[in-house]
């Protein structure tokens, strides 16, 4: 079998051409590519929505232009403020932090002593036990059990 391709070449849109490619002989298909129109790359892809925003530019005498920057110099106030007030929240709660921290510390610190001092009294308390116990003898245990045979 011989396969046999051909090529179609289309203008697309904002310089990326589509290529079509029909297989002959193979029964496959094969999937449209998109590569850049010109040695140079092509540009960015634009989506519709911002295509269509674009007008000429507007007087700055204009009222429309004032309630524009208006409205544009009230958001950035807004944005500022709101990220500002973030910084100082996320400021506190590191000094919250430090202070738990801190407080945690100074704690496992006096349990750590405590349990220092628990242990020393637990050996020693042992300790004495295993001083004041008297070993049982042997003599005591065979007097006993001839003692129950009889």
């Amino acid at each position: 079998m011989s396969k046999t391709s051909q090529q179609n070449s289309t203008p697309g849109v904002n310089g990326i051409s589509v290529i079509h490619t029909q297989a002959h002989a193979s029964g496959l298909q094969q999937v449209p590519q998109l590569v850049p129109a010109g040695p140079g790359g092509g540009g960015k892809a634009v989506p519709p929505s911002k295509q269509s925003k674009k007008s000429s530019p507007m007087d700055r005498n204009s009222d429309e232009y004032r309630q524009r920057r208006e409205r544009n110099n009230m958001a950035v106030k807004k944005s500022r403020l709101k990220s500002k007030q973030k910084a100082q929240d996320t400021l506190q709660r590191v000094n919250q932090l430090k202070e738990e921290n801190e407080r945690l510390e100074a704690k496992i610190k006096l349990l750590t002593k405590e349990l220092s001092v628990l242990k020393d009294l637990f050996l020693e308390h042992a300790h004495n036990l295993a001083d004041n116990v008297q070993p049982i003898s042997t003599e005591n245990t065979t007097t006993n059990s001839d003692n129950t045979g009889q």
